[in-house]
């Protein structure tokens, strides 16, 4: 019997569930760590608990895992702006909201990434990139701090200053900022 052949990110999500499995039964026994390995652990028992320190995310485009080339984005929050399915807090429906950012609206949606501008000033720059955005979300709701990568030029529609809310912060501001999740 052959095996399917799988995209890269289908590769890598595979894998992870993979040492998904090798982790509960890990716990399951009783033994796995995540901090310092106990000194009386084997090196299965030091390997095994090492790949579950390592294997924390869930994969998706643009998670970095194959795109060597471009450099991460340190996003403070991200939404997703779709048709039928507004942020909790927009009053507005979709189309109200992309005339009042500036951009046409899409089927696919819209996403926000509200980051830093070299100066350091607050900006948030309008991306097509929504399944990207989608897969850092499911990240950050487990807790997993992960940045995309530099969106490409075709993917950015424009680029505003000052932050547009509502947001999902990523799990790296809520500590740096100790808003522990409230709404800006």
């Amino acid at each position: 019997m052959t095996s399917p052949e799988l995209s890269e990110l289908d590769y890598l999500r595979e894998i992870e569930r993979l040492a998904d499995r090798v982790k509960a039964e890990a716990a399951e026994e009783g033994w796995l760590s995540f901090e310092a390995n106990p000194e009386a652990s084997t090196p299965l028992q030091r390997s095994v608990n090492a790949l579950a320190r390592a294997v924390r995310s869930y994969h998706f485009e643009g998670d970095g895992c194959t795109e060597e080339d471009r450099p991460p984005v340190r996003l403070v929050g991200a939404s997703v702006l779709k048709p039928g399915a507004m942020p909790a807090g927009v009053e507005d429906d979709y189309h109200e909201v992309c005339a009042r950012i500036g951009v046409e609206p899409r089927i696919e949606g819209w996403a926000l990434w509200n980051t830093w501008s070299d100066g350091e000033l607050k900006v948030t720059m309008v991306v097509s990139a929504v399944a990207t955005t989608e897969g850092l979300l499911e990240n950050w709701s487990r807790g997993r701090a992960v940045d995309p990568v530099s969106p490409l030029p075709s993917q950015i529609a424009l680029v505003r200053q000052g932050w547009i809310g509502p947001m999902t912060f990523s799990p790296r501001s809520v500590r740096r900022t100790g808003l522990g999740g409230e709404p800006l």
